[in-house]
């Protein structure tokens, strides 16, 4: 007897088991959060070139900062041995305040919108030039453009202009 009841109390508690893990999987349950479909993203490919002689920057930083969004930080990437660097997790749409540091180099840095799912863009540093002085005769001094990043179509080779 006590065989029994032992056997059929271990049925009862299987048979609730079954019964309880076939309710909590029911779809219809309507708990949890709802999946959202993450935004589309933009790839970037930078390229970091010396200005002079156009040889492939390595190891410079490139830091992004999303400016109009709602997430919040920065992320910072490293240039390979050809000077570039990827980054596929920009949201299309957004603005972008992206700054390359190398050393030796000066700093550059610009906000730039993200309006197509694929760019590449290229940019040549310079060398530090020397701090500006109110005691030094600057009349034969010619204006230092800022560097900025020239757009490449895909496959060529991109040149200021």
């Amino acid at each position: 007897m006590q065989r029994f009841f032992r056997i059929s109390t271990l049925a009862l508690f299987a048979l609730a088991l079954v019964g309880l893990s076939a309710s909590a999987q029911s779809k219809d349950s309507g708990r949890g959060r709802k999946f959202k479909e993450p935004p589309p993203t933009a790839r970037l490919e930078i390229t970091v070139l010396h200005d002079t002689n156009g040889k492939p920057i390595e190891n410079a930083s490139v830091i992004f900062h999303v400016i109009n969004s709602r997430e919040k930080g920065n992320m910072q990437l490293r240039t390979n041995e050809d000077g570039r660097t990827v980054i596929d997790v920009l949201e299309i749409g957004s603005t972008v305040r992206f700054q390359i540091v190398a050393q030796g180099y000066q700093t550059y840095g610009q906000d730039f919108k993200i309006d197509k799912p694929s760019l590449n863009l290229l940019v040549k540093l310079s060398r530090p030039v020397d701090q500006y002085s109110i005691y030094k005769d600057h009349s034969k001094d010619k204006p230092q453009p800022a560097p900025a990043p020239v757009p490449v179509e895909n496959g060529q080779q991109g040149q200021p202009k």
